[in-house]
């Protein structure tokens, strides 16, 4: 395993890191999910991710449980939180959501419950939210470093003039402002990883923890056929996963990206991972995986990094045109 700063900061992540999102705690039972996280942790993974929202908090329950039991140094391993979306869906009632410095503290203290951990090393705010002065969730993030909560904040899909904004009032005031992003990034998703981030990049120092990068599994081939039943676009309450991903241009070039990774001895997968871990800005990849066999792939995909050299990069822009800077 590779390990890479998270920015400007001190904190070194693993470039391969598990996700929770639609696996632990829902899709995947305790003990599978246990499976799961030993394997990563065994393999060199460091950096553990979830979020009040993913399974309604019981992602995080999950991931608790399994910490609690392995027993591993505290020191050894990277826990996130994320707030925003509460954990009820629709029946949250209108404080049990948002980044209110309320929901920010109460969530803060229920994910610390749920993980059974004394702090979170990172807790990043999940979405922006226009109704609450900036100013609060810097504040209220701050507070909870101060109070030895929470070691680093970030954001996640927040916008360039957004994290900017956040990194002014935290100047104005000397305070802390948020060093991670947490946006989607992969083959066809990229404007905001190679152009909008840029001058954060090389000002303020931004690490990012990516995800989706299989582009919804669609970068792994197995939707060239047809969706496969239990798959992630064959899930109840995905739909918009489905309608959004699934176009006709899309899958012509994912069918080229194939047959570029049968001639390198590369899995279309294993190829587009390392593809992400070639962006310098790129701190760590979040891997969900649902079998143990999906995790083992990924992991493998890293060797194939340094094997994606300027000419298969070309190759690889010339099927995708998907450049934001061209």
């Amino acid at each position: 395993m590779q390990y890479r700063y998270l920015g400007k900061s001190g904190l070194q992540l693993s470039v391969f890191s598990l996700g929770s999102w639609l696996t632990i705690g829902k899709s995947v039972d305790l003990k599978f999910s246990s499976k799961l996280m030993h394997y990563a942790y065994d393999n060199g993974i460091n950096f553990f991710d979830s979020a009040e929202g993913y399974a309604g908090g019981q992602a995080e329950i999950v991931m608790g449980q399994i910490l609690k039991k392995a027993g591993w140094e505290r020191s050894s391993y990277i826990v996130s939180s994320k707030v925003f979306y509460g954990t009820k869906g629709d029946n949250n009632k209108p404080n049990e959501k948002g980044l209110s410095r309320k929901h920010i503290v109460e969530a803060c203290h229920a994910a610390l419950k749920r993980m059974q951990v004394d702090y979170l090393d990172l807790y990043l705010c999940h979405r922006p939210d226009p109704n609450v002065p900036m100013a609060e969730v810097v504040f209220t993030m701050n507070h909870l470093m101060q109070q030895g909560k929470i070691l680093y904040w970030g954001t996640s899909e927040w916008s360039a003039a957004e994290i900017m904004e956040a990194h002014a009032v935290a100047r104005q005031n000397n305070l802390q402002g948020p060093v991670v992003e947490q946006p989607e990034y992969n083959m066809f998703v990229r404007t905001k990883m190679e152009r909008d981030f840029l001058p954060i990049f090389k000002n303020t120092g931004l690490g990012t923890t990516i995800w989706s990068p299989l582009n919804s599994g669609m970068l792994t081939g197995k939707y060239l056929n047809g969706i496969p039943k239990n798959s992630r676009f064959d899930t109840k309450g995905l739909e918009w996963l489905r309608d959004k991903e699934l176009l006709d241009n899309k899958l012509r070039k994912i069918k080229l990206l194939q047959k570029l990774a049968d001639k390198t001895e590369m899995q279309l997968g294993q190829m587009a991972l390392a593809w992400c871990l070639k962006n310098p800005n790129v701190t760590t990849v979040i891997l969900g995986a649902s079998t143990l066999q999906q995790l083992q792939q990924n992991i493998n995909a890293l060797p194939f990094v340094a094997k994606l050299n300027e000419e298969l990069m070309q190759k690889i822009e010339t099927i995708l045109q998907t450049n934001p800077l061209k």
